[in-house]
Formats: C-alpha cells, structure tokens, sequence
C-alpha cells in the first residue's frame, strides 16, 4: 500500500483552504498559527509542490492545490463521518491537561476522585511541562495557567483570586534573627515563580515600598521547589497564600500581614472551538462547579 501523508496534515491543508487564512484555520482546528503552518508545510514537503499563494492575511490555492482540494476534500469529509458512525457511543472521553505541579497536588488531585465517580469513563493525562498555552491544540486540549494578561484569542476561565503572601523560615519571623519590617527584605533573596516575575515589585508598589532593593531575585519554575528552597533558608518566597496555608508546613511562616491582591490569577484556557470537545467540556464545567 502506498504511504499517505499524515491525516492532520490534509486536514490542516483543507481548513486553510476554506477559510483562507492560517489564523481562522488554526481557531477551527485548536490549534496554535505556528503547529497549523508546520502541518501545511509538511504536505508541501511531502508532495514536492507548493500548494498556496501566500499573499499578505491571506492564502489562495494554487493550480495544484485547487486539483488536490477537489480530489480529497469529499474522501476525507466522508472519512470523517464513517468513523463517528463507528465509534458513537464508545469514545473514551480523555483530556489532555497542561497544569502547573504545585495547583495539581494542592488543588487539583485532591478532588479528582469526585470527577472519576461522576463520569466514570473520563481519563485526564496530566502534563506539567512549561509553556502549557503554547502548546493548546497541539499536544494539550487545555491548561490551567498562571497570568495577569490572558490572551484574548482563547477561551478562558478564571480560577478565583488570591493574596499574596512573603514566606520565610520560621526562625526568621520569630526570635533574633527576625524581619519585622518590609525594610529588613534588604540584602535578603526573593525566590519568585517564573510565570509571576513582577509579584515581588507588585507587593512593594501595593504597600508604598517601591525603593527597597533586595539582595537578588531568583526565579523558580515549580512552587514546591520554592517552598521547600525557603524551609532549607535559601530565601523569602513571594507566593499565594493559598499554596502557603496548603502546605501546612512546620518549618515555614509568613511574614507581616498587609493584604495584597495579586495581580497574577490562574486561569482554565483552551481554543475556543475545544470547547465543542465533550472531554474538555465535563472538566470545564466540573471545574468551575467546584470552585477548585
């Protein structure tokens, strides 16, 4: 049997087609511009032949993408609809979920057990890999990412709002050793997460601090790492205080107790026309029904 080109490929290729533009393809499909662009290119690759006029917002088939468009557009619609005619009604419902480490095993886990006894038959793969909205459509169908500006090209949902907190060593806020002012930060290391990197300017602004200059700012990419970086005295952590009061950990403690809102809040995100996805649509509305 002669080998084909990849099916995502040709579907990629007919979308752009129909709409005319990689942009309007990439939202059917939920899929990022730049992963809809390598499926089109693949093909061209594959055939040996270009198939568009790229022109500027705008792409038009040419000779040879007008004869391919009329020779497989009606054989794959067709394709399509005999495998939903054949798996109808027996479709795992499976999610592939982007997620940061630390709101998976404070906030997320600890509730799974109630989605899998409402729908027995979904399945969530768990990807803690950087980066979650880059990869929506490609390799994730959804994420729940850390922001303070959410894309408006997504569909988003946000997660509830939360402090933020400074957490240091207990010895630190208890005896001789102690910070009792927000001036005592001075010569210390703030540890802050990578998808919050202003949150230690944020909470200076918010308490009218905005000269005080800490030894360093180091950058972590998982908040239990932070936490635990803070229990071993490597620093002062700028985090949520509901990871903070999550943790319920011995050997940590918060300091002062100005409340600051933070700018940065978790979001549920997806292409919007993921939403149509059964999967993505049971944890979506799970999700917020829980208030997790």
């Amino acid at each position: 049997m002669r080998r084909l080109p990849p099916l995502t490929a040709l579907e990629a290729f007919i979308q752009v087609a129909r709409t005319g533009s990689v942009k309007a393809a990439a939202a059917e499909l939920a899929l990022s511009t730049p992963a809809l662009s390598r499926r089109v290119q693949a093909l061209e690759r594959y055939l040996g032949m270009t198939l568009f006029e790229r022109r500027h917002q705008h792409m038009e088939l040419n000779p040879d993408g007008q004869k391919l468009m009329a020779e497989i557009a009606p054989v794959l619609d067709a394709l399509g609809i005999a495998i939903d005619s054949v798996l109808k009604g027996k479709r795992e419902l499976r999610l592939r979920l982007g997620v940061l480490p630390l709101f998976a095993s404070q906030r997320l886990l600890p509730h799974m057990g109630e989605l899998r006894r409402l729908h027995p038959e979904f399945h969530v793969d768990i990807d803690t890999s950087p980066l979650a909205h880059s990869r929506l459509g490609d390799s994730l169908d959804a994420a729940i990412i850390l922001t303070r500006d959410i894309d408006t090209s997504l569909y988003s949902q946000e997660l509830g709002r939360d402090e933020v907190y400074l957490i240091a060593p207990k010895e630190r806020v208890e005896g001789p050793g102690a910070i009792t002012t927000p001036r005592g930060l001075e010569g210390e290391t703030m540890l802050v997460h990578r998808d919050m990197p202003t949150l230690f300017d944020d909470w200076l602004q918010a308490i009218g601090e905005t000269g005080l200059e800490p030894r360093a700012v180091q950058q972590f990419d998982s908040g239990q790492l932070i936490l635990e970086a803070v229990a071993q005295g490597f620093g002062i952590a700028v985090m949520f205080g509901r990871h903070f009061d999550a943790a319920d950990d011995p050997r940590l403690a918060r300091l002062f107790k100005q409340r600051v809102e933070s700018p940065y809040r978790y979001f549920f995100v997806c292409r919007p026309r993921a939403m149509e996805n059964k999967a993505v649509r049971i944890f979506h509305d799970w999700l917020v029904s829980e208030e997790i």
